[in-house]
């Protein structure tokens, strides 16, 4: 998406609370994180006669900044397509170009406004998609924000429509989310166990099974969940937001299945490899330790 934008990312991934943004405020749900990809991800399509103006001088302007359309937000005068991240401006090629401008620029309306105003962000986004619905880039960012924004259904449906136009694994994480979100918890563990979920590694890889082990706790198999998650990734030395909420995650769910000295053990591991402070770790050591420690 925009050129500024800091990696936004979905949220969850243990037993209890929904993924949205809206929702999970508490900070205990910081480990509930499903990272997306980022939007240059899917095979690029390049040709077409579309194309953006870099520059809105001169008599250019009046033509790329067309009234919005009635049932689109309104964009402000200081959003550029220019600001869209060049590998997102690649696929919109194949639109003309006032439309391909309208389209960048709802784009980056919906990157700066997905964590502060998810359903503002949704609406960029379903304007981005009633105009080039075709292109897969928009579709996946329009179930991005509508994943942010608490839509479960609207989410699946965008996510499945992109990765049926650009192929691969996709967010098959958050689309596992949205599936516990949807109240179906069996149909996250069955993405976990697809052929896509086999393609991911590193921390798409992880971030899925995060997700796995919260809809095994939404079916309080608290030892499933557990077991699910004990992989090589789970090594205390390792350090960084990523490391945080899966050590803080395994330690939900030890406690979950009474392994409250384990669970404590990696809280305190959680809390060490979370330099960002994006977990509540510290508080749920004092919480599970009656302030003895």
């Amino acid at each position: 998406m925009s050129e500024d934008n800091n990696d936004r990312r979905p949220s969850r991934g243990d037993g209890g609370n929904r993924p949205s943004e809206s929702r999970d405020r508490n900070p205990r749900a910081q480990d509930r994180r499903a990272e997306p990809r980022r939007l240059d991800g899917p095979p690029r399509r390049r040709g077409g006669e579309g194309g953006f103006s870099g520059d809105r001088s001169g008599n250019s302007a009046s033509s790329d900044r067309r009234p919005p359309r009635p049932d689109e937000p309104d964009l402000p005068d200081e959003v550029e397509a220019g600001q869209l991240e060049p590998a997102v401006r690649r696929d919109l090629l194949s639109l003309d170009k006032n439309n391909a401008t309208a389209v960048a620029r709802h784009l980056v309306m919906t990157s700066r406004l997905l964590d502060d105003d998810p359903q503002l962000a949704l609406l960029h986004a379903r304007a981005a998609r009633q105009r080039a619905g075709r292109i897969a880039v928009v579709r996946e960012t329009a179930g991005i924000a509508a994943y942010h924004a608490g839509e479960w259904a609207e989410a699946l449906s965008e996510l499945r429509a992109a990765r049926r136009m650009a192929g691969g694994p996709g967010l098959i994480a958050v689309m596992a989310d949205c599936e516990r979100g949807l109240g179906r918890p069996e149909r996250a563990i069955e993405l976990g166990r697809s052929d896509e979920a086999r393609e991911l590694t590193g921390e798409e890889a992880s971030e899925l099974r995060i997700v796995v082990a919260g809809a095994r706790m939404d079916l309080n198999q608290y030892d499933q969940a557990v077991v699910t998650l004990q992989t090589p990734d789970l090594d205390a030395s390792r350090s960084g937001t990523a490391a945080a909420r899966l050590f803080y995650v395994y330690a939900d769910a030890l406690v979950a299945a009474g392994r409250v000295d384990e669970g404590v053990k990696w809280f305190l591991n959680a809390a060490a490899a979370d330099v960002d402070g994006e977990t509540d770790a510290e508080e749920r050591v004092e919480e599970l330790s009656g302030g003895s420690r």
